[in-house]
């Protein structure tokens, strides 16, 4: 799965980046969680960045609350399920990302945090779905999730699971409304390993309150057992 993300990019950068304007306004992120409201691009909108929340509302549980959402979605059967299956023909979406985390579990109380970037630490575009429903209180609500993939060697020693990334030319065909479905799903596949790394980082990105830059900064192994308190 993926549960947490960075974005540490500036607005600028960001619209530099994929070449799309951003309305409000937007501050680094370090530790991006579900619920919370973060930038996208739509296949609706691909030149101008929305805003939308974390954890999307399938079709057949309309009014669920947040705790009950769903933040992944299998590529390998996104095509086929109900809960997904009108999203991914009709409502893609880029969720920009300059990191991921996961947790690498030690016994039966003890996890280590690590972080996941490109190998050239540059921004890149996780394959999202969104989708538009009605709150219990009659408001419209924006939400996406992540697709997940079978895992890369750099990242299977930590995971069993890692979000879609998408490399450049296949951001434009993720947003194109006239790409067909064979070709999505040919999209859909593992990152090369080869182009990646991972580090650990400070437990303090266990905690959703925690957004700041020493959660993305590289730690060691003596640092998680001697300076801080495990995940756990």
């Amino acid at each position: 799965m993926c549960g947490r993300y960075s974005l540490s990019k500036s607005k600028i950068e960001l619209e530099e980046r994929f070449q799309a304007e951003m309305l409000a306004d937007f501050k680094p992120r370090f530790n991006i969680a579900p619920t919370q409201l973060v930038p996208v691009l739509t296949s609706d909108s691909p030149k101008g960045f929305s805003f939308f929340y974390w954890g999307i509302t399938p079709d057949f549980g309309q009014n669920k609350p947040v705790s009950q959402k769903l933040i992944n979605a299998k590529a390998e059967s996104v095509n086929e399920k109900i809960s997904f299956k009108s999203s991914f023909q009709r409502r893609r979406c880029l969720v920009p990302a300059d990191g991921f985390f996961e947790w690498k579990r030690l016994g039966k109380k003890t996890k280590i945090p690590y972080r996941f970037t490109l190998r050239d630490e540059d921004t890149f575009a996780f394959a999202g779905i969104w989708e538009e429903y009605e709150t219990v209180s009659g408001e419209s609500q924006h939400t996406f999730l992540i697709l997940t993939t079978t895992p890369n060697e750099v990242v299977e020693e930590v995971h069993d699971r890692m979000p879609v990334i998408l490399n450049r030319e296949q951001e434009k065909k993720w947003l194109d409304k006239y790409t067909s479905e064979s070709d999505l799903l040919n999209m859909l596949k593992t990152y090369p390993g080869e182009l990646m790394l991972s580090y650990t980082v400070s437990p303090l990105v266990n905690s959703v309150q925690n957004d700041t830059p020493g959660i993305i900064r590289r730690t060691s192994p003596m640092d998680q057992f001697g300076n801080y308190t495990l995940f756990g």
